[in-house]
């Protein structure tokens, strides 16, 4: 399992400053773009921005924000985590990603989604009781759109295309597209029918329960004769130097965002003892770097994915906080993850608690 690939991901969430007092969305972007850079100095895979249109981030436009990564770094792809498909417009996501793919010689990927939050829909124009149907058909022209030759298609929720042309071309012929999936099994066959990599949303219950998921891609893709890529997850976490500072660092914040978002979505408050569970037996990856890296490891072999992108933000964690969150991943975490996974004795009963 050598061949794994580590991303990190963010949503550019908006972080305390040295004084505690919360940065400007304009140095929360210029932050995310300072940890990146980082991340492609100390070997690290991927670097993921997300998509979203709420206060407490401050990255909308993730596209924008990886061009300017592009600039700035030589190695590392970069992607969306996601891209919220279903309220953008499918041209328009391809020519911007296409760009991106340009600048940054060939190392752009778009994460298309449905969008676990909903705040876009009403932000650009889109009625909420089409959330099916407008992701199946934007998905539908996506996949003819990559194929990079003139489109015809037509639908109900879009204008049709009738043999267009869609510039700018990739330089490879191909761009790099994931689906983004929660859990749904159908989401999980459409990816596989249209012959797109799946990455997996891990953020809460023990990642052991994902494992029929990745099976059913794998059928999948089988019976529709597509590919079966190496399946993706991507889970959130934090790195400190010790257990109890990783915790006590990201508790205070995540019980804030958590409950202003449970709020909304009819959730009871996060009790601290859910917390910690999630941390020794969910999909929280919070802790020092050796408790990272074995449960880490422990969930790379019980999925048998291909690759693991850490959700390394929460809330208003400090930025010199983050930094060092990434510094860890990429010397500490990584290494050690590659040494357990090549390690043919430690298997599914390594102890993930400590």
């Amino acid at each position: 399992m050598n061949d794994i690939e580590f991303g990190l991901n963010t949503f550019g969430d908006v972080p305390e400053g040295d004084d505690g007092a919360l940065v400007s969305y304009a140095a929360a972007i210029r932050q995310t773009v300072d940890e990146a850079v980082l991340a492609d100095q100390l070997g690290i895979d991927v670097f993921l921005v997300g998509e979203h249109h709420r206060p407490e981030y401050a990255i909308s436009s993730p596209e924008t924000v990886l061009a300017g990564i592009a600039t700035r770094t030589s190695r590392m792809r970069l992607g969306s985590g996601v891209t919220v498909l279903s309220s953008d417009d499918p041209v328009r996501v391809f020519q911007r990603f296409a760009t991106l793919d340009a600048l940054s010689n060939g190392r752009a990927e778009v994460i298309l989604g449905r969008g676990s939050f909903t705040e876009s829909f009403p932000l650009f124009g889109y009625d909420l009781a089409d959330y099916d149907v407008l992701f199946e058909e934007k998905i539908e022209l996506f996949a003819e759109l990559v194929k990079e030759r003139p489109v015809t298609w037509s639908g109900t929720k879009r204008a049709p295309l009738v043999d267009a042309d869609v510039f700018p071309k990739t330089e490879s012929g191909r761009l790099n597209t994931w689906v983004g999936v929660g859990g749904s099994p159908q989401s999980v066959v459409r990816t596989a029918r249209y012959g797109f990599p799946l990455m997996l949303a891990i953020i809460g219950g023990a990642p052991e329960r994902f494992a029929p998921y990745v099976d059913l891609y794998r059928r999948a893709s089988e019976q529709f004769g597509t590919i079966a890529h190496p399946v993706g997850m991507h889970s959130p976490g934090f790195i400190a130097e010790t257990d109890e500072e990783a915790r006590e660092l990201v508790w205070p914040r995540y019980r804030v965002i958590r409950d202003r978002i449970g709020a909304l979505r009819g959730w009871p408050p996060i009790r601290r003892e859910d917390y910690d569970a999630d941390i020794a037996h969910g999909s929280m990856y919070i802790g020092s770097p050796e408790t990272v890296a074995r449960k880490m490891a422990h969930a790379i072999r019980a999925l048998d994915v291909g690759r693991f992108d850490l959700i390394y933000t929460t809330g208003t964690i400090p930025a010199s906080a983050r930094l060092r969150a990434v510094e860890l991943y990429g010397t500490r975490v990584i290494p050690m993850v590659r040494e357990l996974l090549a390690d043919a004795s430690v298997g599914a009963s390594v102890d993930v608690r400590s």
